[in-house]
């Protein structure tokens, strides 16, 4: 995908520690707060939960698309503001929601002043006069009363074009940019072979258009029945300007896996590519039939070789991550290697493609103006595409390296159980006395009902706040909303990511409640860890 003060103490049971930190959304201690704790059974406002004071991340998901050289001289410049990308690229980052640029540890809810941290253990506060109960919460899969469970949105990603293998296909809206170029490009290639169509040239160049970013697709199924086979999970295709992305969610566990992964879309390429040629061999050349399968030809045959060169992000590149992993038995390593060669490719695509054109073509004065700016154009936006996907690839494999580290039991606030018609200065005061940094409306057995949004309690004016019952600013809980307090890593972000909320209930795997996970925190956690050296 994606309360105040806490005590700074190591807790019971936990060996994850914080320091003690001050929040702008704090609640800040009013002159009552010396007061004796007041004791919290399941009837005035269920026992305190359990979590630690550590705030935590929600993770960026760049896509790291790999170029498609469109077909034969066909130059298209990429639209702006958008990544091409190419057959045999796999994202299998997790997808969140933008880092915060905030390090600023979170607080308990809301007080727009920060305030000085509550002190005091971090393991559940235990007070005298009542005997201390169990709070559960209740997961029965129905996503609340009345409420059906959630469903995991669609990517999205243009126009739907089906569902083959269950995996669905978008045609982006820079395609149709693309068609029209290859349209425009082709079309005067048409007009010198066969002047005898005249303008019915542009009709037989759209179908080029469309048969090549067909055959684009069948480069990318392959990569994506591949995943399948290896049950790792395809969030979509999608077709783009320069040819198309398998957006697979998981990494190949082996190197062997990952090396099957890239070759198959290629090797789909090469095999299309020997299939037009076996076509145009009983075919006259200079009928209509022939000059398009000899462009389907040429075509695939480019996207072949072209996604074997080894770089990242390439297939070519995985291909040789992949044999590095398998080498030094380290897959960041591999992705090191595999990405400074894409690099370097970058730079040879940058100066060698316009060199090799040239040199290819015809030394007339005529010959050179257009056809000259137009390589150099589709030189540097190779470059361009080749370049940033390697720098990508790199980040995303410290994105996966640092994931372990994001563990939602670290990274949950402690929260205070309170009854609904609780006024929310009554709360907030309770939460500040025993260190809490959540509040969790419960019933009257104890059984949560909903989260007090931290948002809301900074809206609410401190005067307004003993008039304010907490029911008011929260937020009913769906059975999304509760994530197990064992999930670490690429599956706590799955579980953020498919269920978008504020804060999430954490639950042990015995149902007892231990704590508040905000997303917030998951944002910062993982800043702060990508900030580290791998």
């Amino acid at each position: 995908m994606d309360v105040s003060g806490g005590s700074g103490q190591p807790r019971s049971g936990n060996d994850e520690s914080a320091e003690p930190q001050a929040h702008p959304t704090a609640p800040a201690a009013g002159p009552t707060d010396p007061a004796p704790r007041e004791p919290t059974g399941p009837t005035a406002t269920g026992p305190e939960t359990r979590g630690s004071d550590t705030p935590g991340p929600e993770t960026p998901g760049p896509h790291t698309p790999e170029p498609h050289p469109p077909g034969p001289q066909t130059p298209v410049p990429p639209t702006p503001g958008e990544t091409p990308v190419t057959p045999g690229e796999r994202d299998t980052s997790p997808r969140p929601n933008p880092p915060s640029d905030s390090d600023r540890e979170p607080g308990p809810p809301g007080h727009p002043e920060p305030s000085e941290p509550a002190v005091g253990p971090r393991h559940a506060a235990h007070h005298t006069g009542s005997p201390r109960h169990r709070t559960e919460a209740h997961t029965d899969h129905t996503g609340g009363p009345g409420r059906p469970p959630q469903r995991r949105p669609e990517p999205g990603g243009g126009l739907l074009m089906g569902r083959p293998f269950g995996v669905p296909v978008y045609v982006a809206p820079s395609w149709f940019l693309v068609a029209i170029l290859i349209t425009w490009v082709f079309g005067g290639q048409l007009d010198r072979v066969l002047p005898e169509l005249g303008a019915a040239r542009y009709l037989v160049s759209l179908f080029f258009a469309v048969a090549f970013y067909a055959s684009v697709l069948v480069h990318e199924l392959a990569h994506t029945v591949a995943a399948l086979r290896f049950k790792l999970p395809v969030r979509r295709i999608q077709l783009q300007f320069f040819g198309g992305v398998s957006e697979i969610e998981k990494e190949a566990e082996t190197p062997g896996r990952e090396f099957v992964l890239a070759f198959v879309g290629p090797l789909l390429s090469l095999v299309l590519s020997g299939v037009f040629y076996a076509a145009l061999l009983p075919v006259e050349p200079d009928s209509v039939a022939g000059v398009l399968l000899a462009g389907l030809m040429v075509s695939n045959l480019i996207v072949a070789v072209f996604n074997l060169l080894p770089g990242l992000p390439l297939d070519g590149g995985r291909m040789l991550r992949a044999v590095v992993w398998k080498l030094t038995g380290k897959p960041m390593s591999g992705t090191i290697a595999a990405a400074w060669v894409g690099r370097a490719l970058a730079i040879a695509v940058l100066i060698g493609l316009p060199l090799l054109t040239q040199s290819l073509g015809s030394d007339a004065a005529s010959d050179v103006g257009m056809d000259t700016v137009m390589d150099a154009l589709l030189a540097a936006i190779l470059a361009a595409i080749i370049w940033t996907g390697a720098g990508n690839s790199l980040r995303m494999a410290r994105l996966r390296e640092h994931l372990p580290e994001l563990r939602a039991r670290a990274l949950t606030r402690r929260a205070v159980p309170v009854q609904a018609d609780t006024p929310l200065s009554e709360a907030l005061r309770r939460a500040n006395a025993s260190g809490a940094r959540a509040l969790v409306v419960v019933d009257a057995d104890g059984t949560p009902a909903s989260l007090v949004r931290e948002a809301a309690i900074v809206g609410v004016p401190e005067h307004r706040r003993p008039w304010v019952a907490v029911s008011t600013l929260a937020q009913d809980l769906t059975d999304g909303m509760r994530v197990s307090a064992e999930l670490s890593g690429e599956e706590l972000l799955d579980a953020l990511r498919a269920n978008p909320a504020s804060e999430y209930l954490v639950v042990e795997e015995t149902g007892e409640i231990y704590g508040v996970l905000s997303a917030a925190d998951v944002e910062r956690a993982f800043v702060k860890a990508m900030a580290r050296p791998s």
